[in-house]
Protein backbone atom coordinates (compact mmCIF):
# COMPACT_ATOMS: atom_id res chain seq x y z
CA UNK A 1 0.00 0.00 0.00
CA UNK A 2 2.40 2.87 1.11
CA UNK A 3 4.56 1.66 -2.31
CA UNK A 4 1.74 2.86 -4.40
CA UNK A 5 1.70 6.20 -2.81
CA UNK A 6 5.48 6.58 -2.92
CA UNK A 7 5.68 5.85 -6.46
CA UNK A 8 3.44 8.79 -7.83
CA UNK A 9 6.26 11.39 -5.13
CA UNK A 10 9.04 10.26 -6.55
CA UNK A 11 8.24 10.68 -10.14
CA UNK A 12 6.91 13.95 -9.25
CA UNK A 13 10.12 14.72 -7.46
CA UNK A 14 12.37 13.77 -10.12
CA UNK A 15 10.16 16.02 -12.95
CA UNK A 16 10.21 19.07 -14.06
CA UNK A 17 8.95 21.69 -16.58
CA UNK A 18 9.20 21.36 -20.25
CA UNK A 19 8.41 25.26 -21.32
CA UNK A 20 7.10 26.31 -24.70
CA UNK A 21 7.60 29.78 -26.24
CA UNK A 22 3.54 30.46 -25.59
CA UNK A 23 4.27 30.36 -22.13
CA UNK A 24 2.91 27.07 -21.59
CA UNK A 25 4.28 23.81 -20.38
CA UNK A 26 4.24 20.65 -19.87
CA UNK A 27 5.54 18.27 -16.78
CA UNK A 28 8.19 15.89 -18.07
CA UNK A 29 10.99 13.33 -16.27
CA UNK A 30 13.00 13.57 -19.31
CA UNK A 31 13.46 14.92 -22.66
CA UNK A 32 15.70 14.43 -25.75
CA UNK A 33 15.75 16.86 -29.40
CA UNK A 34 15.52 14.37 -32.53
CA UNK A 35 16.61 16.51 -35.30
CA UNK A 36 13.58 18.74 -35.72
CA UNK A 37 11.22 17.21 -33.14
CA UNK A 38 11.23 17.43 -29.05
CA UNK A 39 10.58 13.79 -27.66
CA UNK A 40 9.47 14.25 -23.80
CA UNK A 41 7.86 11.54 -21.44
CA UNK A 42 4.88 13.15 -19.91
CA UNK A 43 4.25 12.11 -16.04
CA UNK A 44 0.39 13.46 -16.07
CA UNK A 45 0.01 10.63 -19.00
CA UNK A 46 2.95 8.29 -18.41
CA UNK A 47 3.60 7.98 -22.06
CA UNK A 48 6.05 9.65 -24.77
CA UNK A 49 4.94 12.32 -26.75
CA UNK A 50 6.23 15.01 -29.45
CA UNK A 51 6.10 18.19 -30.58
CA UNK A 52 7.97 20.14 -33.01
CA UNK A 53 11.59 21.97 -31.78
CA UNK A 54 10.13 25.44 -33.06
CA UNK A 55 7.66 25.57 -30.44
CA UNK A 56 9.89 24.52 -27.11
CA UNK A 57 11.92 27.08 -25.08
CA UNK A 58 14.43 24.79 -23.85
CA UNK A 59 17.25 28.06 -22.94
CA UNK A 60 14.49 28.71 -20.63
CA UNK A 61 13.91 25.16 -19.52
CA UNK A 62 17.62 24.17 -19.03
CA UNK A 63 17.97 27.77 -17.21
CA UNK A 64 15.52 25.87 -14.59
CA UNK A 65 17.49 22.65 -14.39
CA UNK A 66 20.37 24.04 -13.64
CA UNK A 67 19.03 26.42 -11.14
CA UNK A 68 16.97 22.99 -9.31
CA UNK A 69 19.86 21.67 -9.68
CA UNK A 70 21.87 23.85 -7.78
CA UNK A 71 19.09 24.51 -5.45
CA UNK A 72 19.58 20.49 -4.45
CA UNK A 73 22.97 21.06 -4.11
CA UNK A 74 23.11 23.75 -1.69
CA UNK A 75 20.66 22.00 0.51
CA UNK A 76 22.55 18.69 0.67
CA UNK A 77 25.15 20.80 1.72
CA UNK A 78 23.36 22.33 4.65
CA UNK A 79 21.53 19.02 5.63
CA UNK A 80 25.22 17.60 5.64
CA UNK A 81 26.75 20.78 7.92
CA UNK A 82 23.94 20.19 10.23
CA UNK A 83 24.21 16.43 10.64
CA UNK A 84 28.04 16.57 11.26
CA UNK A 85 27.06 19.35 13.83
CA UNK A 86 24.40 17.65 15.51
CA UNK A 87 26.91 14.28 16.06
CA UNK A 88 30.10 16.64 17.34
CA UNK A 89 27.18 18.44 19.52
CA UNK A 90 25.91 14.67 20.50
CA UNK A 91 29.40 13.43 20.94
CA UNK A 92 30.30 16.65 23.03
CA UNK A 93 26.90 16.44 25.22
CA UNK A 94 28.16 12.31 25.81
CA UNK A 95 31.89 14.12 27.59
CA UNK A 96 30.27 15.65 29.64
CA UNK A 97 29.86 14.68 33.10
CA UNK A 98 26.93 12.45 34.58
CA UNK A 99 27.19 14.58 38.23
CA UNK A 100 25.52 17.54 38.75
CA UNK A 101 27.49 21.25 38.02
CA UNK A 102 28.69 23.40 35.52
CA UNK A 103 31.18 22.67 33.08
CA UNK A 104 32.99 25.09 30.53
CA UNK A 105 33.00 23.87 26.81
CA UNK A 106 36.63 24.68 25.90
CA UNK A 107 36.91 23.64 22.40
CA UNK A 108 36.87 19.84 22.51
CA UNK A 109 37.81 19.84 26.18
CA UNK A 110 34.76 19.56 29.17
CA UNK A 111 36.21 21.67 32.12
CA UNK A 112 34.34 21.32 35.44
CA UNK A 113 33.82 24.59 37.38
CA UNK A 114 34.55 25.00 41.19
CA UNK A 115 31.53 25.19 43.78
CA UNK A 116 32.37 28.86 45.62
CA UNK A 117 32.41 28.99 49.20
CA UNK A 118 30.34 32.09 49.37
CA UNK A 119 29.56 34.42 52.34
CA UNK A 120 26.90 36.79 53.53
CA UNK A 121 28.48 39.75 54.69
CA UNK A 122 26.26 42.49 56.44
CA UNK A 123 28.96 44.95 57.83
CA UNK A 124 28.43 43.16 61.39
CA UNK A 125 29.31 39.35 60.65
CA UNK A 126 29.78 37.04 57.59
CA UNK A 127 28.38 34.19 57.35
CA UNK A 128 30.03 30.90 55.30
CA UNK A 129 27.35 29.15 53.20
CA UNK A 130 27.81 26.83 50.49
CA UNK A 131 24.09 27.07 49.78
CA UNK A 132 22.21 29.90 51.18
CA UNK A 133 19.16 28.02 52.61
CA UNK A 134 17.98 29.73 54.22
CA UNK A 135 20.18 32.58 54.21
CA UNK A 136 19.92 34.46 57.76
CA UNK A 137 17.71 36.63 58.33
CA UNK A 138 19.01 40.41 59.22
CA UNK A 139 17.46 43.40 58.72
CA UNK A 140 19.17 45.87 55.99
CA UNK A 141 21.13 45.22 53.76
CA UNK A 142 23.93 42.76 52.84
CA UNK A 143 26.26 41.31 50.39
CA UNK A 144 26.56 38.11 49.14
CA UNK A 145 30.56 37.35 48.39
CA UNK A 146 33.48 35.38 47.64
CA UNK A 147 36.69 35.68 48.72
CA UNK A 148 39.61 36.64 46.52
CA UNK A 149 39.74 39.63 44.30
CA UNK A 150 40.21 37.34 41.13
CA UNK A 151 38.80 33.86 40.08
CA UNK A 152 41.21 31.01 39.59
CA UNK A 153 39.19 30.01 36.59
CA UNK A 154 40.12 31.69 33.60
CA UNK A 155 37.84 31.85 30.20
CA UNK A 156 39.77 33.65 27.12
CA UNK A 157 37.06 33.77 24.90
CA UNK A 158 34.32 36.32 25.23
CA UNK A 159 31.48 34.13 24.26
CA UNK A 160 32.12 30.99 26.48
CA UNK A 161 30.04 28.38 26.47
CA UNK A 162 28.88 26.58 29.34
CA UNK A 163 26.86 23.28 30.13
CA UNK A 164 24.90 23.37 33.39
CA UNK A 165 23.93 19.64 34.62
CA UNK A 166 21.14 20.13 37.35
CA UNK A 167 19.97 17.74 40.20
CA UNK A 168 16.56 19.43 40.43
CA UNK A 169 14.90 21.99 38.16
CA UNK A 170 15.56 25.09 39.02
CA UNK A 171 16.81 29.02 37.19
CA UNK A 172 20.16 29.24 36.08
CA UNK A 173 22.41 31.98 34.34
CA UNK A 174 25.50 34.08 34.13
CA UNK A 175 26.25 37.20 36.12
CA UNK A 176 28.44 39.66 36.67
CA UNK A 177 30.51 39.80 39.83
CA UNK A 178 31.45 43.50 41.21
CA UNK A 179 35.50 43.18 42.27
CA UNK A 180 35.90 44.63 46.16
CA UNK A 181 39.04 44.77 48.34
CA UNK A 182 39.49 41.08 48.85
CA UNK A 183 36.31 40.37 47.38
CA UNK A 184 34.06 39.75 44.63
CA UNK A 185 30.37 40.93 45.73
CA UNK A 186 28.00 38.15 43.82
CA UNK A 187 24.67 40.01 44.92
CA UNK A 188 23.20 42.60 47.03
CA UNK A 189 20.27 41.73 49.32
CA UNK A 190 18.00 44.34 51.23
CA UNK A 191 15.57 42.42 53.74
CA UNK A 192 12.86 44.91 54.14
CA UNK A 193 12.18 44.92 58.06
CA UNK A 194 8.88 43.63 59.34
CA UNK A 195 7.90 41.67 56.10
CA UNK A 196 11.31 40.08 56.16
CA UNK A 197 10.81 40.22 52.49
CA UNK A 198 14.24 39.75 50.62
CA UNK A 199 14.91 41.73 47.47
CA UNK A 200 17.87 40.47 45.58
CA UNK A 201 20.08 42.59 42.80
CA UNK A 202 22.36 40.26 40.71
CA UNK A 203 23.91 41.84 37.61
CA UNK A 204 22.77 39.12 35.21
CA UNK A 205 24.18 38.67 31.81
CA UNK A 206 21.83 37.89 28.99
CA UNK A 207 22.18 34.75 27.38
CA UNK A 208 21.04 31.98 25.53
CA UNK A 209 20.16 28.62 26.40
CA UNK A 210 19.65 25.23 25.06
CA UNK A 211 18.47 21.95 26.52
CA UNK A 212 20.53 19.21 25.16
CA UNK A 213 19.59 16.48 27.46
CA UNK A 214 17.65 15.54 30.82
CA UNK A 215 18.56 18.71 33.01
CA UNK A 216 21.30 19.23 30.80
CA UNK A 217 21.56 23.08 29.53
CA UNK A 218 24.50 24.43 26.84
CA UNK A 219 24.45 28.23 27.79
CA UNK A 220 26.38 30.99 26.38
CA UNK A 221 26.12 34.97 26.02
CA UNK A 222 24.37 36.85 24.27
CA UNK A 223 26.95 39.81 23.76
CA UNK A 224 30.45 39.15 24.30
CA UNK A 225 31.66 39.72 27.80
CA UNK A 226 33.86 43.00 28.71
CA UNK A 227 37.16 41.34 30.92
CA UNK A 228 36.14 41.04 34.23
CA UNK A 229 34.84 38.95 37.12
CA UNK A 230 31.54 36.71 36.69
CA UNK A 231 29.52 33.34 37.96
CA UNK A 232 27.41 30.89 36.31
CA UNK A 233 24.46 30.58 38.83
CA UNK A 234 21.92 27.96 40.06
CA UNK A 235 19.21 29.67 42.28
CA UNK A 236 15.43 28.95 43.47
CA UNK A 237 13.10 32.53 41.71
CA UNK A 238 11.54 34.08 45.13
CA UNK A 239 14.15 32.71 47.84
CA UNK A 240 17.36 33.93 48.22
CA UNK A 241 18.72 29.78 47.49
CA UNK A 242 21.92 30.36 45.73
CA UNK A 243 24.97 28.02 44.04
CA UNK A 244 27.79 29.72 42.77
CA UNK A 245 30.64 28.55 40.34
CA UNK A 246 33.33 31.87 39.80
CA UNK A 247 35.11 32.16 36.72
CA UNK A 248 37.29 35.50 35.25
CA UNK A 249 36.87 36.50 31.69
CA UNK A 250 40.14 37.19 30.38
CA UNK A 251 41.63 37.98 26.65
CA UNK A 252 44.62 36.44 25.38
CA UNK A 253 47.10 39.01 24.59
Amino acid sequence: MLARFLLPLLLLAASFKLYLKDGSWQLVSEYKVEQDRVRYYSVERSDWEEIPLELADLKRTGKEIQDRQARDKEEARLIEEEDKAEREARREVARVPEDAGVFFADGGEIRPLKQAEIKVNNDKRRSILKVLTPLPVITGKATVEIDGETSAFAVHTELPEFYFRLSQPQRFGIIKLTPGKGIRVVEKITIIPVSKEMVEEPQPVEIFRRQVGENLYKVWPMEALAPGEYAAVEYTEGKVNLQVWDFAYKPKK
